[in-house]
């Protein structure tokens, strides 16, 4: 199956746009990043949605919810790696040159429930709160760039309910 070319420069054009509105960069392999848009481009074209092009997809929707573009696993994989499992996406610090780009271990388990349904972590889920806009997130750790307001990571703060706002017994 082949993709458009002008398809893939345009998605890319558009995915570019958001990402970096989002606070986001794209890998800055134009090449690498273009072969990525038409991976993700056939996979909409053969299964109705963006399944990660360098992740074996099932073709059910409901059990690749966490690889469809962009994954569950990309902020982790960006904190932790400074790139996402692909590659798609990647850190200031990569795309600055201040960290190479490596190799990028596996976040995806090999057992996932069935029908999309995830099980809540056993430490429960975090949230976090920009401190300038109010933006609240559900993760482990802070986005680099606030997607509302573009403040950067520090200034986020960990957001704890007030025990009166806890549903009571």
């Amino acid at each position: 199956m082949t993709i458009d070319p002008e398809r893939v420069r345009k998605t890319y054009e558009q995915l570019k746009a958001d990402a970096e509105a989002g606070g986001y960069h794209l890998n800055p392999d134009e090449a690498w990043t273009l072969g990525l848009v038409e991976g993700l481009l056939t996979n909409e074209d053969r299964y109705g949605y963006w399944a990660c092009p360098c992740r074996l997809a099932s073709g059910n929707k409901d059990e690749d919810l966490d690889i469809i573009c962009p994954c569950d696993y990309r902020d982790a994989d960006l904190n932790d790696w400074g790139a996402c499992y692909c590659a798609l996406y990647v850190s200031e610090e990569v795309l600055e040159g201040k960290r190479p780009l490596q190799a990028i271990p596996e976040r995806r388990p090999a057992q996932r429930p069935k029908g999309g349904v995830r099980e809540e972590p056993s430490g429960g889920i975090r949230l976090w709160r920009c401190r300038v806009c109010g933006y609240l997130c559900a993760r482990e750790h802070p986005p680099a760039v606030c997607p509302v307001c573009k403040a950067k990571r520090e200034r986020f703060e960990p957001f704890v309910l007030p025990p009166s706002a806890l549903p009571g017994p």
